[in-house]
C-alpha cells in the first residue's frame, strides 16, 4: 500500500511520550513547515489546519488510567488562547485523574434564546501498538484513510470543533446566543465528567438544548454513495455486571468436579446463546424504514419488513445477524473480558468475567440483571454491578435542529435522507437528557459501514470527511445562531 505522509505531533509532545516511534522522529521535520493554527496566519486551508490539530489530539494517549486527559485540556486551552477566546471563556473542571473542559463562545443576545451547548470527548479506549498495523497514537494517512486511536471516536469531532470555533473567531462571526463547547473526559469509562456537569455545573453548560458530536452521522453505500445522515434522539443505557466463580482450589494434579473457570464457561456459553426479546418503538422503525430502501439487499429488505411489522422472524433474524444493526432491535449483552485461575499447576480459586449490557430505552439494568440471573441459573454466581448508569428519555424531535441538519448536509449532498435514530451504543447525552435538556447527536463524517473499526484494530476515517465535517460544523452553527 502506498503511505502518502504521516502527521506527527509538536515536538515537546512527542518527545514526553513514554515510546516514540522511529516513523514519528523520521518526520519531526514536517513540523517545521505545519501550517499554523493561529488565526493570524492564512486561513484559507482549514482542513490542513484540522488535521494538525487532529494529529497532536491523537498523540495524547487518554486512555483510562494514564492521566493523559489534563495533559490535552491544557494543550486544548493554549490553542484556544492563540486563537482569539480569553480565559474568561475557558472553565477547567478536574475530577481525580481525568477532567472537562467548557469552552464558552460569547454571542449578542440578540436571539433572546439559551445558550446551545455542543458536546465531544477526549477520551479513547485502550489500544496496544503490538495489534496494530500503525502506531495507534501516530495519525497516518494512508489509502484514502486518517488511521489512529480516535480519529473516529471521538477526536475527529474534537478536532472539528476546536477548528470550526477558530474559524468562526477569525471571521469575525458574533452568534445571536451564546455557544457552548464541551470536552469530557470518561466518556468511554465513567461518564463520570458528563454527569458532574449536568448535575453540579448546570450554570456552566445549562442550554436550550445539546448536539452531542458523538453519535449517528453519515452512511455511504458500497459504492462509497451517500445515502443517509441520521440524527440521534435516544439511546440505550449501558451497563456492565461482572460474574465471579469462587472456589477452594487445589492441586492440579487431583481435579474436582466443581472448577471455577468451567462453570463460568457454561454461564457465558447461556448468555452467548440467549436473545433477549424483540423491541422497537416509532424511532427505530422509523429508522429502518427510511434506511430500508437505500440500503437495499437482503438488510434493507428485512429493515422494511421490520419497520412494518416487528415480529416478522426472518426479518429479524436478517438484522441480528448484522452487527451494525442487532443492537436496534433490542437489548444486547456480549462478553468482554476474562480473569480466572492463579497459577498454571493449581485448581482456579476465582475465574470471573466482564458482561456489557446495551439496554433498549425503558428496560433498565436491575430488569437485565435478573434476566441475565435466570439464564444462567446458577445461585452460586456472584454478580456485581459497575457503575451508575442513566436509562435516558428520547428527545423530542426539534425542527429547528433538523433543519439545521438537514441545510448543512445538503450542501454537499441534496440527496441524502435526515431522520432521527436510536444509538445502539451510548454517549454522554443520556446525562444530558436525564438532566432534562433535550439531545441530538450528529458525527460530521461520512462512512461505510464496512469501514468502521472505532474501538477496534486500525480504527480509521476518510481523509474526505474532513472539509465536508468542516463544512457542515460551519453551517450547523451559522444557521441556528448566526444573524
Amino acid at each position: 500500500m502506498t503511505r502518502d505522509w504521516i502527521f506527527v505531533p509538536v515536538i515537546i509532545q512527542v518527545l514526553s511520550m513514554p515510546r516514540v516511534t522511529l516513523r514519528a522522529l523520521a518526520f519531526m521535520a514536517i513540523l517545521a513547515t505545519a501550517p499554523s493554527l493561529a488565526i493570524g496566519a492564512d486561513q484559507t486551508d482549514w482542513s490542513a489546519r484540522m488535521k494538525a490539530l487532529l494529529a497532536t489530539a491523537v498523540s495524547f494517549q487518554t486512555v483510562a488510567g494514564r492521566g493523559e486527559v489534563p495533559k490535552m485540556i491544557e494543550w486544548l486551552r493554549g490553542e484556544f488562547l492563540a486563537n482569539g477566546f480569553s480565559d474568561r471563556d475557558i472553565t477547567i473542571l478536574p475530577l481525580g485523574e481525568t477532567a472537562a473542559m467548557v469552552v464558552r463562545y460569547r454571542g449578542d443576545g440578540t436571539s433572546g434564546k439559551k445558550p446551545i451547548l455542543f458536546a465531544t470527548h477526549l477520551d479513547v479506549v485502550g489500544a496496544d501498538p503490538e495489534d496494530w498495523t500503525r502506531d495507534p497514537f501516530t495519525l497516518v494517512e494512508e489509502d484514502g484513510f486518517l488511521f489512529g486511536r480516535g480519529v473516529y471516536d471521538d477526536k475527529f469531532e474534537v478536532a472539528l470543533g476546536a477548528t470550526t470555533f477558530f474559524r468562526l473567531k477569525s471571521e469575525g462571526f458574533v452568534p445571536t446566543r451564546d455557544l457552548i463547547l464541551v470536552f469530557t473526559g470518561d466518556e468511554e469509562t465513567t461518564g463520570a465528567t458528563a454527569k458532574a456537569l449536568a448535575e453540579q455545573h448546570r450554570e456552566l453548560i445549562d442550554a436550550e438544548y445539546v448536539l452531542v458530536a458523538d453519535a449517528a452521522g453519515g452512511k455511504l453505500d458500497s459504492a462509497g454513495k451517500p445515502i443517509s445522515f441520521p440524527v440521534q434522539h435516544a439511546e440505550k443505557s449501558y451497563a456492565d455486571f461482572e460474574l465471579t466463580v469462587r472456589n477452594a482450589g487445589g492441586h492440579s494434579s487431583r481435579p474436582r468436579k466443581d472448577n471455577a473457570i468451567y462453570e463460568l464457561a457454561a454461564a457465558l456459553q447461556a448468555i452467548q446463546a440467549y436473545e433477549f426479546p424483540v423491541m422497537s418503538d416509532d424511532i427505530t422503525r422509523n429508522y429502518f424504514a427510511q434506511l430500508g430502501p437505500l440500503k437495499g439487499g437482503s438488510v434493507g429488505a428485512a429493515m422494511t419488513a421490520f419497520a412494518k411489522n416487528p415480529d416478522d422472524k426472518s426479518a429479524v433474524a436478517a438484522l441480528r445477524a448484522d452487527p451494525a444493526y442487532v443492537g436496534t432491535t433490542g437489548t444486547t449483552c456480549v462478553a468482554t473480558m476474562l480473569n480466572g485461575g492463579h497459577g498454571e499447576n493449581a485448581l482456579p480459586q476465582r475465574a470471573s468475567a466482564n458482561i456489557n449490557c446495551r439496554i433498549f430505552p425503558g428496560v433498565g439494568a436491575a430488569r437485565t440483571l435478573d434476566t441475565l440471573k435466570a439464564v444462567v441459573g446458577n445461585d452460586a454466581i456472584q454478580w456485581t454491578m459497575k457503575g451508575d448508569y442513566p436509562d435516558a428519555p428520547a428527545s423530542p424531535v426539534n425542527q429547528e435542529v433538523m433543519a439545521a441538519v438537514a441545510e448543512a448536509v445538503h450542501a454537499s449532498y441534496p440527496e441524502v435522507r435526515i431522520f432521527p435514530e436510536m444509538e445502539s451504543g451510548g454517549t454522554d447525552g443520556a446525562y444530558f437528557r436525564s438532566a432534562g435538556m433535550p439531545s441530538y447527536g450528529f458525527f460530521a463524517s461520512f462512512i461505510k459501514e464496512e469501514d468502521i473499526f472505532y474501538h477496534g484494530l486500525n480504527e480509521r476515517i476518510p481523509v474526505a470527511s474532513v472539509p465536508v465535517g468542516l463544512d457542515i460544523w460551519h453551517r450547523i452553527i451559522t444557521g441556528l445562531a448566526g444573524p
